[in-house]
């Protein structure tokens, strides 16, 4: 079923077309917030600032563009962080059911446990939301374009507090609009707000890639083509299953006999989706979060801390200046990118459980004993393809900027980071929720046949 089809489909339904309105409504309401900025901005410091840091662009994608850098409107929105401190609160969370036995413990108490878990991440996710609008704060204080900052250094503080809450307010307000459209809407509604974030600003990077239009041919042409390609590997690999054969046993339950039969448990390739990205993108970002509370006030020095500041906003990011900084950095990204898609890969998928399962339901894997041996089995084969889809989301996201700044002669953080992050992003994104569609669609299909 195609795309258009689906919604045709899904809109003469009552429950998906209402659906389908929550998520639209919630995001369009998100759009219309990131469009309010906050007073006293000066637009040329904050480009300026945005021009020179990769990483912060890498951060605005993620944010729905909260910080306007292109035009005459160039300000910071009050949904300016994001969803980010929500995101670095359930890393934090999912980190503490590996370390703690007493979260793990809360994990695995059903519903009520995951209440629970997903309460202490809201509560957490205000703390970092303040922690990190202060930051930002401080870095808009001391960063100079032109003998300008963003913000005035002679900022009061009551006026640094507001807008401190502002920015943590507006992550609180969209981490529920999130939650709304998991639980009401259609689809996750953290990945569905990101996603509106990003195709809310690919008009004007478009713009900005093609120069106002006045850019050659060759290199629009090539942009195009790579953007094709990567999509398509993309929806490839996020298809991608492992099929793992399995038997069922004939069985005698009270008096009826289900007779054995043969089927296949999938395993994907890509099992964490888009989430190791966002999850090492939260991470890399850390120290420039830190760094902005010691930065030193324009025109000044510092001291020590005042110039390790100053060092990480300048280098600390995907095209600094200093290339054996940009080999760190890209080697540091890769790496967390791998680790967390194992990671949450094994937070999602326990082979444990798994061959358990199949021994409750009297299923084996031909050839395997059931049990231990199982579980062993499909450890061993989850680590492989999980492997290669590690390393994908690595390619993508690392590899791919250089190889198109190449290809196209363009700088790799300027236009629409086709570092892949965004294109697999998007993509992710709308496959799951077609998906999540069609499962809809095809369970009200069944349940007019039965009835």
């Amino acid at each position: 079923m195609s795309l258009f089809g689906a919604l045709r489909a899904a809109m003469q339904v009552p429950e998906l077309r209402r659906k389908l309105l929550i998520t639209i409504g919630l995001i369009v309401v998100f759009r219309v917030l990131a469009s309010i900025t906050i007073p006293g901005v000066n637009g040329a410091a904050l480009r300026e600032l945005f021009s020179t840091n990769g990483l912060l662009g890498l951060i605005n994608l993620f944010s729905g563009s909260g910080f306007a850098t292109s035009g005459s409107n160039a300000g910071i929105s009050i949904v300016a962080l994001g969803l980010n401190p929500y995101i670095n609160a359930t890393i934090i969370m999912q980190l503490m059911t590996v370390i703690s036995t007493r979260v793990k413990e809360m994990s695995k108490e059903g519903d009520l446990g995951r209440r629970r878990l997903t309460q202490y991440a809201r509560y957490l996710t205000v703390g970092l939301a303040l922690v990190q609008g202060f930051g930002y704060t401080r870095l808009f204080e001391s960063f100079s374009f032109d003998g300008q900052t963003i913000l005035s250094p002679s900022t009061s503080w009551p006026t640094i507090l507001e807008i401190v809450i502002i920015l943590a307010g507006g992550t609180i307000v969209i981490m529920w609009f999130g939650e709304l459209i998991t639980e009401y809407g259609l689809g996750n509604g953290v990945s569905i707000i990101i996603m509106a974030g990003i195709l809310g600003q690919i008009p004007g990077s478009i713009l900005a890639f093609t120069n106002g239009g006045s850019a050659e041919t060759f290199t629009v042409f090539m942009f195009a083509v790579i953007g094709i390609v990567v999509a398509a590997g993309i929806i490839f690999v996020q298809q991608a299953t492992r099929k793992i054969p399995i038997q069922s046993a004939q069985r005698v339950v009270g008096r009826q006999v289900y007779q054995g039969r043969s089927s296949f448990l999938p395993l994907r390739v890509n099992q964490a989706g888009v989430i190791p990205i966002i999850f090492a993108i939260s991470i890399m970002f850390f120290p420039t979060i830190f760094g902005n509370f010691f930065s030193p006030a324009a025109g000044t020095g510092g001291g020590v801390l005042g110039a390790t500041a100053l060092w990480l906003h300048t280098n600390w990011n995907p095209f600094g200046p200093i290339v054996w900084v940009d080999i760190g950095y890209e080697f540091v990204y890769f790496a967390l990118i791998m680790g967390f898609t194992f990671f949450y890969t094994a937070v999602t998928f326990d082979p444990e459980d798994a061959a358990d399962n199949l021994k409750k339901s009297a299923t084996f894997i031909p050839g395997i004993r059931p049990g231990r041996a199982t579980a062993q089995y499909l450890a061993r084969v989850m680590s492989r393809i999980t492997l290669a889809g590690a390393i994908f989301l690595g390619l993508i996201t690392v590899v791919l900027p250089i190889l198109t700044a190449l290809l196209t002669g363009q700088q790799p953080n300027s236009g629409l980071y086709l570092g892949g992050t965004a294109v697999l992003i998007v993509v992710g994104v709308s496959l799951d929720t077609m998906k999540q569609l069609e499962t809809q669609l095809l369970m009200r299909q069944y349940r007019g046949f039965i009835r």
